[in-house]
């Protein structure tokens, strides 16, 4: 039996709050959401109950909210439990967007469930509710050892990944409306592709 298509109704953003972390890999999360939040022309709210900033999207039978919890990323759960029991959001119906080291700058890929993979707002948001739920990974790159690897998401990427990675967050937003219309498998095609190498 096929598995029924997903009806995304949360998506959630990882990342540090703070000037300070703004520009930084570890903040690919929050970079998605503030273009999908600029798509949609929605504007984020401070909200002390949800323990982040939320937006509510509405565009005909379409009905979304964005999260960026501004708690840090290893108590990033601390918001995302409080949201989705609020507003009855089922694990299922949400989709974690993130960071992700072991895919390159410019590659995206769209999965359910998983390990966390070191993963501190991961390794939370499954502590409270499992891991379920819908990924967007987003590829920063890897230092190359495992002892570069918090200097490597607390710091700014290169031009050339910066380019990248705005590139495939051009094509998260160009096949949003199929991701959230329920056409799941052509948006995964669509968004799942490794960017061709460069001369």
């Amino acid at each position: 039996m096929p598995e029924p298509r997903p009806n995304i109704k949360l998506i959630v953003g990882l990342g540090n709050p703070g000037s300070e972390y703004e520009q930084t890999r570890h903040n690919a999360g929050f970079w998605v959401l503030d273009r999908i939040a600029e798509h949609y022309a929605s504007q984020f709210a401070s909200d002390s109950k949800a323990h982040g900033w939320l937006t509510r999207v509405q565009r005909g039978p379409l009905d979304l909210r964005l999260l960026k919890p501004s708690t840090f990323m290893n108590r990033s759960g601390q918001s995302v439990l409080a949201v989705c029991q609020y507003f009855k959001v089922e694990p299922e119906q949400m989709l974690v967007v993130h960071d992700e080291l072991d895919l390159p700058p410019g590659t995206v890929k769209i999965k359910r469930g998983g390990g966390h993979g070191g993963h501190n707002g991961l390794r939370d948001i499954a502590r409270v509710l499992g891991n379920t739920h819908w990924r967007l990974r987003m590829g920063i790159g890897h230092p190359g050892h495992k002892d570069r690897v918090s200097p490597w998401v607390l710091s700014r990427p290169s031009r050339e990944d910066d380019t990248q990675i705005a590139e495939a967050m051009d094509r998260v937003l160009y096949n949003l409306d199929d991701l959230l219309g329920g056409d799941f498998a052509k948006a995964t095609q669509a968004i799942n592709t490794v960017p061709a190498s460069r001369p």
